[in-house]
């Protein structure tokens, strides 16, 4: 139960007439680059990095007025996930900003200096989710601000109780002319993308969205770790997560097994019952009870595990549905809550299949087969993100990148690549004033004999015929042997140091074995 002892203050809405005035403010500081300094950036990051340990106390409370999240997951899940994510930032940022040079450029062009510098995108809006609404919101600002943008967050107002911590953490540890929150819903945001509509401005948009993510058990999958690991995502969080199994496609040959271990494990999580569990959350808010309640009511399945609602504390118990085509309520749409259905199948073709046609680029994959299994799943199903023998566990950790493609989404974030996506890869080249002879082929009145004495692309020798097929000339076996077979640089360095120092001790042995003779 929430505590009563910890003030977090009211959530009010920002004043929509208000909102132009406040985008042009932090504007106003970008174009004043002083969020381009790197060594602003870092003293940011590391306030936000102290404002979100002091305000852990209110931030716990209010995952659990608005999650019936326990302290555990939220510290878990959603305070450690992102100090961590801010810890990684901190300990290669300077890393991150310094100019690349460009790979793989003709030697011909060396004195031209092409490089790749890491510039901010501007003025960054960053719209949250309330089903994780610290990591989700605070995430991708930790990249914008690294990236030397300026930030409006717009936190979930599903999540009312955190978005005001949200804001008690904006206003108190950065620097409110850089970095800010808007608090409202459907009129604020309205008001915010008014400010630059990316369809008619171009302006770069990352969305993670989700979709009906398929799991995958097969006859050949362990029954008992497959149930004990896609229930364990479904009751996190109650369920509440976009990457969490929409559904499992279970060999028809192990249904039963699976059935039965799912039971097996809903009794070891919850001894006394899920609702008396002061671990299981409860669902955010009336309208999404409403909403998967009725896609429950509305299946023409079989519940073979829980059921129970209680619609005054919201409470929804982990529910498994076996249905009997993919067409039924609990596919096809994202149940987002703790709930979810089985499909028996007859092989694992069928259930590729299935998946590919319920939602051909979910957000999310789960694994539960044999190597070669597991193998064919992740060639033939397209995914954001795909989990083998586990849940989720690909996305649960950063700084490994997280993003949708397809319908579910487009652009990543964490880690580095929250920086990445934050951040405009500008080429730049310098060109000597001295060096100008050397690129007179490029001026008017134009010469194929200087054309010829520069660099090109060759038409013959190729390596390859027309049909596409390698050819192995001499050239070939040449650069083979002297690589000592190796495919790169790398490789055949490593092999020949390892030749030079078998070479040396051969010779070191042969030496001593030639003295014991002589002696």
């Amino acid at each position: 139960m929430a505590s009563t002892k910890i003030d977090i203050g009211e959530f009010s809405h920002t004043p929509a007439s208000s909102i132009p005035a406040i985008v042009d403010g932090v504007r106003a500081t970008f174009r004043s680059h002083k969020t381009k300094d790197v060594q602003y950036r870092l003293k940011q990051l590391r306030k936000l990095y102290w404002g979100i340990v002091d305000l852990q106390a209110q931030f716990i409370e209010a995952l659990n007025r608005d999650l019936g999240m326990s302290a555990f997951e939220a510290e878990l899940t959603e305070l450690d996930f992102i100090l961590e994510d801010l810890r990684f930032c901190l300990n290669n940022l300077e890393k991150w900003v310094k100019e690349e040079r460009v790979s793989g450029m003709n030697p011909a062009f060396f004195i031209l200096n092409h490089r790749i510098r890491k510039e901010p995108l501007g003025t960054c809006l960053v719209i949250g989710a309330y089903n994780f609404p610290v990591q989700l919101s605070l995430g991708p600002c930790v990249g914008a601000i690294a990236a030397g943008n300026t930030v409006v967050l717009k936190p979930s107002e599903s999540s009312p109780a955190t978005a005001t911590v949200l804001k008690t953490l904006f206003e108190n540890y950065l620097d409110p002319d850089a970095y800010t929150v808007v608090n409202g819903a459907i009129d604020e945001t309205t008001a915010l993308l008014d400010q630059r509509k990316a369809a008619d401005t171009l302006t770069p948009v990352t969305l993670e969205l989700g979709g009906q993510n398929p799991a995958f058990v097969t006859k050949n999958s362990d029954i008992a770790l497959a149930a004990r690991r896609v229930l364990y995502g479904k009751v996190f969080n109650a369920g509440q997560i976009c990457i969490s199994t929409n559904y499992v496609l279970v060999d028809r040959s192990v249904l039963a097994a699976f059935i039965e271990a799912l039971k097996a494990t809903y009794q070891t999580y919850f001894p006394k019952g899920a609702k008396a569990s002061p671990d299981f959350g409860r669902v955010v808010n009336q309208r999404q009870f409403q909403r998967i309640k009725k896609m429950i009511d509305e299946s023409k399945g079989k519940i073979v595990l829980g059921g129970e609602m209680d619609e005054a504390e919201l409470y929804i118990e982990p529910t498994v549905v076996l249905v009997e085509s993919k067409d039924d309520s609990m596919i096809v749409d994202e149940t987002f809550g703790p709930a979810f259905s089985l499909l028996a199948v007859d092989d694992l073709d069928e259930a590729i299949s299935i998946a590919n046609d319920v939602y051909s680029t979910p957000l999310s994959l789960a694994a539960f087969g044999s190597s070669m299994e597991n193998k064919q799943i992740l060639n033939q199903v397209t995914s954001g993100g795909a989990s083998i023998n586990d849940a989720f566990v690909h996305a649960s950790m950063s700084p490994a990148p997280f993003g949708g493609v397809g319908q579910s989404g487009t652009g990543a974030y964490r880690g580095k690549a929250s920086f990445d996506t934050f951040s405009h890869a500008r080429t730049i080249a310098q060109t000597p004033g001295w060096a100008d002879s050397l690129f007179r082929v490029r001026y008017m009145p134009y010469n194929f004999k200087k054309l010829n004495q520069m660099p090109r692309p060759p038409r013959k020798n190729l390596g390859f015929d027309r049909e596409g097929n390698v050819v192995r000339g001499v050239s070939y076996w040449l650069g083979f042997i002297t690589r000592l077979g190796a495919t790169g640089a790398k490789g055949a360095l490593l092999r020949w140091i390892v030749v030079l120092v078998s070479a040396v001790a051969f010779a070191r042995r042969v030496n001593f074995e030639t003295v014991r003779l002589i002696l």
